[in-house]
């Protein structure tokens, strides 16, 4: 027995070792990096309230934070890499992921919860109201007409978006000229929506008596022997559709050049085989083509509907939400900018948020489970 005293003695010592110095190195490699992180944040507090020229602190930002985020990455990757094997692979690809989880976390869950908390309670945050505000969401007529006209952009514009895509991306890879032409229609996706607002209000714009000019859609209505009508304004509730076209413009785009991905994806034997047994092409469009991109079709459709849902720009320029063409986006923004009733606003933002998860998890589900395109 004590014999054997001084190889425990021996063991426990080189056991407290190893977990001091461990331990030691695992506090470095938190600490340092913190340390970094408010060194640079305060950088960047010093040249916010700095009195040089705004170029210079411009380039003296841009370099600080680049410069500082590969010293913070250097430095924490550094520190992680001396440590035992078995940590550094439970530690190191958090070195790469940390600030990205750290920068959702600030800026989008504790935002998400902050207008959770402000949601319960009533417009000026003075007295808790609980779930009131949300059952004033689902009761008020303005919001049931937001809630309409939020379903009418979803279905009209993700339908003939993605029709439309399709349609052209399908035609288009037969033509001579499929690149002139997919760069055309591609081509809307390079404007704002606010640009593509503002174009769009020329062509419905309607004879003004003091102005002589005319939207280019009136032109044609006049050239035609009709008379020009306030397309976004009294023709109601078409005025809605009229701005749902602006999206299906924009986006037809983005849906096209993701179908003629997944089109030339498709083996050209399997078509070939479809011809030689007597398929038409419009048989071969609905029964292989369409099958074979279903996952495409799907992550486009989800997508732009999620861009839908989220619509706020064109209404906000074309009409101020006015004319019955309020939407989920316009009222959070006129309650709660407008209103400054932050309440019923913050109630209306969880609302959406809560309306955009499903989809967007639906998204990503098929991203995993199939290879789009």
């Amino acid at each position: 027995m004590t014999s054997s005293a001084p190889g425990a003695m021996g063991s426990l010592r080189r056991l407290w070792s190893w977990l001091l110095t461990n331990t030691l190195r695992l506090l470095l490699a938190v600490i340092v990096p913190v340390i970094t992180f408010v060194v640079l944040w305060q950088g960047f507090i010093f040249l916010r309230d700095s009195q040089a020229p705004k170029t210079i602190i411009a380039v003296v930002a841009i370099a600080w934070g680049v410069g500082g985020v590969a010293m913070l990455f250097f430095v924490t990757n550094w520190l992680v890499e001396q440590l035992p094997g078995s940590w550094v692979r439970h530690l190191q690809p958090y070195i790469f992921i940390g600030p990205a989880v750290a920068i959702i976390f600030w800026y989008l869950a504790l935002p998400a919860i902050r207008t959770f908390i402000i949601s319960l309670y009533n417009y000026n945050s003075s007295e808790f109201v609980g779930v009131q505000n949300y059952i004033d969401v689902f009761t008020e007529r303005f919001m049931l007409e937001a809630f309409r006209n939020t379903m009418l952009w979803i279905i009209f514009g993700a339908a003939f978006s993605v029709a439309f895509g399709l349609l052209i991306a399908v035609l288009a890879d037969r033509s001579r000229f499929e690149k002139l032409a997919k760069s055309f229609i591609f081509m809307p996706m390079a404007i704002s929506m606010v640009g593509a607002s503002v174009i769009w209000k020329f062509v419905y714009a309607v004879r003004d008596p003091a102005d002589p000019q005319i939207g280019l859609l009136n032109a044609i209505v006049v050239a035609l022997g009709g008379e020009p009508k306030a397309w976004i304004q009294l023709v109601q509730p078409w005025n809605n559709l009229f701005l749902i076209v602006i999206l299906i413009w924009l986006q037809t785009g983005f849906a096209m050049v993701i179908f003629s991905a997944a089109i030339k994806g498709i083996p050209q034997e399997l078509l070939e085989a479809a011809r030689v047994d007597g398929a038409n092409e419009i048989q071969i469009f609905f029964k292989i083509m369409i099958p074979y991109i279903m996952g495409t079709i799907i992550t486009v459709t989800t997508t732009i509907v999620i861009f839908a849902m989220k619509i706020f720009d064109i209404v906000i320029v074309m009409t101020g939400g006015q004319f019955g063409t309020e939407v989920i986006a316009t009222q959070f923004y006129r309650q709660y900018f407008t209103n400054r009733n932050f309440g019923l606003g913050s109630a209306i933002a969880i609302v959406l948020l809560i309306a955009v998860i499903p989809v967007m998890i639906y998204n990503l589900k098929q991203f995993r489970s199939e290879e789009a395109f």
